[in-house]
């Protein structure tokens, strides 16, 4: 495959003009995250300020991630993602105005950052289940990939511009891009035009729930990776917990050591992202999750330390292993889920994330503090690496082809 086949996705237009509307509104997610801790701190300079504020994100997002699948699986995902967008353009735009007023508070973010959770909470899982309605079948793969690039470039970048303008004009301005951009990516999406497949009728919400439950624990090849998901997330917390203080400790240039470990770890991804458009192995999902097995190297390279060269090298290939098996992971569910259940699925996928890693970054402190880092590190790099073996080793995991998905598509028909 040619240079052009990490593109070809673009060719389909329902795709392109979805593609274009998630890159829009990413980014403007890009940039927010520094602007936000700066305007937080400026406001109130208190780490509990600023941990309230992301709580209470990640707790709405929590909260309401699987109502996003139960919803995404009933209405068309395209007005539920034209919705969110417009959510969440006028919470950025309404912050933009405070800031530049003067008038902006710790209460007021801790509402405005519920509200964006809430919203991304249903735009994901609709989302994700959107990319196949508007792509052929051949260039599934190639549409994720290329979401996955798209999203790990931009995140190499948004942090550095976001700093600047903050330095420069104002987190306010920051927020008022991010508002253009969801106007944006709600222009796209209403240019998308997409058939709305035929739905079940309704059931209860908790019918609806449980019924996407079933599913996950119906299929090893999916209830397996999401179990391992789960204590994967959990011990990789702490290379990003322990990480940034290791480096403080050990290395002359800590900080500006550390901003280089993080750069390349973001185009080790897009390398990632570009290398899973060319490779399509007969059993994905055991070769992603084999794959994956590299993210334990650069936890493991922090236990003693090694060199920080080594471990900036080590993260790159750690992230692009991640970034690989995430398209082949992706492409699979969205192969092998049926259409009207597939966000619900997608939803309980996500939800482990939001949970299990914050709840490792919780816990791997005081055990850091009572056990040594090295200890800490090490024992967490031995998880991952067994986690993503053992999933792999599962006969479901390990045996599953293209070929299997399209038979269980077929009898959902």
């Amino acid at each position: 495959m040619g240079p052009g086949g990490t593109f070809v996705a673009l060719r389909e237009q329902p795709f392109r003009v979805l593609w274009l509307g998630r890159v829009s509104s990413a980014v403007g997610d890009a940039l927010v995250p520094v602007a936000l801790a700066f305007a937080v701190l400026s406001i109130h300079r208190s780490g509990t300020a600023l941990g309230g504020v992301l709580a209470a994100f990640t707790i709405s997002r929590v909260v309401f991630t699987l109502a996003g699948g139960v919803v995404a699986d009933r209405l068309s995902r395209r007005t539920i993602m034209l919705g969110t967008d417009i959510v969440r353009a006028a919470v950025e735009a309404f912050t933009a105005a405070m800031l530049f007023s003067g008038h902006m508070t710790i209460a007021l973010f801790v509402v405005t950052g519920a509200i964006f959770g809430m919203a991304s909470a249903f735009f994901d899982p609709a989302s994700d289940g959107l990319v196949p309605q508007t792509i052929s079948a051949a260039n599934l793969q190639h549409a994720n990939a290329l979401l996955g690039m798209s999203r790990n470039a931009l995140n190499v970048f948004g942090p550095a511009l976001s700093g600047l303008l903050v330095a420069t004009a104002g987190a306010g301005y920051v927020f008022s891009i991010d508002a253009a951009s969801f106007v944006a990516s709600a222009f796209f999406l209403l240019r998308l035009k997409v058939d709305a497949p035929a739905r079940a009728p309704h059931e209860s919400f908790l019918a609806e729930a449980r019924a996407g439950f079933r599913e996950v624990l119906a299929r090893p090849w999916v209830r397996a990776p999401i179990a391992g998901f789960a204590i994967a997330n959990l011990a990789f917390a702490a290379f990003l917990v322990l990480g940034p203080l290791v480096f403080l400790a050990h290395f002359a240039h800590g900080k500006t050591d550390w901003g280089i470990v993080s750069a390349c770890g973001s185009f080790g991804a897009i390398v990632g992202a570009l290398a899973s458009v060319r490779l399509a192995p007969r059993h994905p999902l055991y070769a992603g999750f084999l794959t994956s097995v590299l993210l334990a190297v650069p936890i493991a390279a922090l236990a003693r330390p090694l060199p920080w060269p080594a471990v900036a090298v080590a993260w790159g290939f750690g992230m692009g292993s991640i970034a690989l098996s995430n398209t082949w992971w992706e492409t699979t569910l969205q192969r092998g889920i049926p259409e009207h259940l597939y966000s619900r699925v997608r939803s309980y996928d996500i939800l482990v994330s939001f949970i299990f890693m914050p709840v490792g970054m919780i816990v791997v402190g005081p055990v850091a503090d009572a056990v040594g880092f090295s200890w800490t590190l090490a024992v967490a790099a031995v998880i991952v690496a067994l986690t993503n073996v053992a999933v792999a080793a599962v006969p479901g995991v390990r045996n599953l082809t293209p070929d299997d998905l399209q038979l269980v598509t077929a009898e959902a028909l």
